[in-house]
């Protein structure tokens, strides 16, 4: 906990990003590849679905980081209103356009996956037009750190938004067991274990981790770049 208060400081996070940037990025390049690798060659194709399955590899992966950033914004979002966090806003402000970044894309690789599957690219499946809240309300939560010329307004009305907006989780989660839909029930976190063959779960959980190192390294530079911007506006209005 003290090491979490320590970096709630500007500065000193961004000094603690640049020490980790370098060996952070070589390590998710690398992860990446071999990721690619295992996705397209490294695994067999799906006895139903074909080389169709190889979308999952994308599609999944995007949505797992696309909630988990979500909930970041919301633990951030408290942070900020509770305690005042000065590095609060500014993290929330950098992840919240990656956070979307990932929710589209798993939107755009669910919508492909689902043309051969299901015959047409969109249906109003409760899991899908709940996704699809999620990238609206990543939407929101940028337009409203922009909506007001005092920033620190912004970034407040955002994290209420935020907080507001994390109820939409647990019902994407849970949409394919609560009602009936189009969308297949979970297959990797189920209590009986995957329900999936290793030779496709390894490749697609070397993937997950793949897409978290990226997740955090654009999260690091992004928010690196709030740092500095923040900073500019201050010698502005010092000016």
């Amino acid at each position: 906990m003290a090491d979490l208060h320590f970096l709630a400081n500007p500065a000193r996070f961004r000094r603690f990003s640049q020490r980790v940037l370098p060996g952070l990025t070589l390590a998710t390049l690398l992860s990446l590849g071999v990721g690619l690798y295992l996705a397209l060659w490294g695994s067999p194709p799906d006895y139903q679905q074909g080389e169709t399955v190889r979308i999952m590899f994308v599609h999944v992966p995007s949505a797992w980081l696309s909630m988990a950033g979500y909930a970041l914004l919301a633990a951030l979002g408290a942070a900020l209103l509770v305690w005042r966090h000065p590095l609060a806003a500014l993290m929330a402000r950098g992840a919240a356009p990656v956070g979307a970044c990932f929710a589209l894309t798993c939107l755009l690789t669910g919508s492909l996956w689902g043309r051969p599957m299901w015959g047409t690219y969109w249906v109003w499946d409760a899991r899908l037009t709940s996704m699809l809240l999620l990238f609206f309300l990543y939407l929101g939560h940028m337009a409203l750190t922009h909506a007001f010329d005092d920033s620190e307004r912004g970034d407040r009305a955002a994290a209420i938004l935020a907080l507001a907006g994390v109820i939409n989780l647990p019902i994407i989660k849970f949409s394919v067991d609560w009602w009936n839909t189009l969308h297949q029930p979970a297959s990797v976190a189920k209590l009986s274990g995957p329900a999936i063959h290793l030779t496709i779960l390894m490749p697609l959980l070397w993937m997950a981790a793949s897409f978290t190192l990226l997740f955090i390294l654009l999260v690091l530079v992004r928010t690196e770049t709030e740092i500095d911007r923040r900073r500019i506006e201050i010698a502005d209005q010092d000016a």
